[in-house]
């Protein structure tokens, strides 16, 4: 009777035998190749199952400003991954519409990562400007904010003088606009000091930021980038954040952190009344019937809920610490609050309005998109 030695016997298993090789070397070269090849199977199926979860139900992504991005499964609630962008401090993020490229705002390396969500990894990275927080995607372009004269601390506190020769809130910010798949910055657009949001006119063909520094909000022409109209909030509330159209294209609303307000425009940019909100009020965003308003009050660890005609509060939703940014699923059946100071993410029901589930240790979280695209205070479809 033969005896095999443990490694013949793994040769054996693997369709290898003496009478196929030459000697052991031999064996081992092809055993070394087999293994290799399931190990190539094994992360491409990984991969592959990774990549799915955004053909389902969908995927959620996060920033940590203290991290990469996490990576949600919507039809779970579980994380499943998570997405190295090469750089500190991510904060702003935009996905593409077919899905293939995610883009971060990195603060503490004045740059943007461009992460190939085929592969997972990082496509490129584009030098922009200090201090990048904010990101929207629209067509195969990214338009990030970024401040020139950013010293990088924090914001002042309600109520609090800033020096007349404190020169950095009073240079404009600029919002650079950079082509993804080129990984090049084609232009750059002068708006306010410290931009903070952006939103598109439906027809595309405008851009409207929100400049928290000299409390204004300007309307910017989108292929030029020509200024065409700047509107003061100073007689409404300081410091304007947030910044939304409605899903019919009638109504803008932005949020007005030191005001305490909700300020309420018409298509033309005109304002026509402002509605309390909590404490510092950050991110906004219609629900997609345009029925709903919903609030995130950063300092009242509330999300509010109002109706959009009648600009009657109908809830407020008690939250974490900290959390400016939100979005719906792609379904609208839950909405996820990211909340930076609890390091949590908070799924809401939309039709209750209750808590269903807080996903805790996520660091500290700046915002949340989702894929397919969906409504929120970052993004729309």
């Amino acid at each position: 009777m033969r005896v095999f030695s443990v490694q013949r016997v793994r040769l054996l298993s693997l369709g290898v035998t003496p009478l196929n090789i030459l000697n052991w070397r031999m064996a081992l070269m092809i055993l070394s190749k087999k293994l290799l090849k399931l190990t190539c199977v094994a992360v491409c199926f990984l991969g592959a199952s990774f990549a799915s979860q955004a053909q389902t139900s969908g995927v959620a992504y996060l920033s940590n400003q203290n991290g990469g991005i996490a990576v949600l499964d919507l039809a779970t609630l579980e994380l499943v991954g998570s997405l190295e962008v090469g750089a500190k401090g991510p904060r702003g993020l935009g996905v593409t519409a077919d899905g293939k490229y995610l883009v971060t705002a990195n603060k503490d390396d004045a740059n943007i990562s461009i992460i190939d969500l085929a592969t997972h990894k990082l496509f490129k990275q584009v030098k922009i400007g200090k201090n990048p927080e904010f990101v929207r995607v629209l067509g195969g372009r990214a338009y990030v904010t970024y401040e020139p004269s950013s010293k990088g601390g924090p914001p002042p506190k309600g109520g609090e003088v800033v020096r007349e020769d404190d020169d950095d809130d009073k240079v404009p910010a600029r919002i650079a606009i950079v082509d993804i798949k080129k990984g090049k910055v084609l232009k750059e657009i002068t708006s306010g000091p410290e931009t903070e949001g952006i939103e598109f006119s439906p027809d595309g063909k405008k851009m409207i930021v929100t400049n928290e520094a000299d409390n204004t909000i300007t309307v910017h022409d989108l292929k030029s980038g020509k200024l065409l109209k700047t509107v003061p909030t100073t007689e409404f509330g300081d410091r304007p954040r947030g910044i939304k159209v409605s899903p019919d294209g009638k109504t803008y609303v932005a949020t007005l952190e030191f005001g305490n307000k909700l300020l309420i425009l018409d298509q033309k940019l005109n304002p026509v009344r402002t509605i309390e909100t909590g404490k510092t009020p950050y991110g906004v965003a219609f629900d997609r019937s345009g029925s709903r308003i919903f609030v995130a009050a950063s300092r009242q660890n509330t999300l509010q809920v109002f109706d959009a005609k009648s600009y009657e509060k109908i809830k407020d939703i008690p939250t974490g610490e900290r959390c400016w940014h939100f979005t719906f699923t792609p379904d609208d059946q839950q909405i996820l609050l990211a909340c930076g100071r609890s390091g949590e993410l908070i799924v809401i029901d939309t039709k209750t309005l209750e808590v269903r589930k807080r996903i805790a240790n996520l660091g500290l979280l700046w915002g949340v998109i989702t894929y397919p695209k969906s409504f929120g205070s970052l993004d729309q479809p």
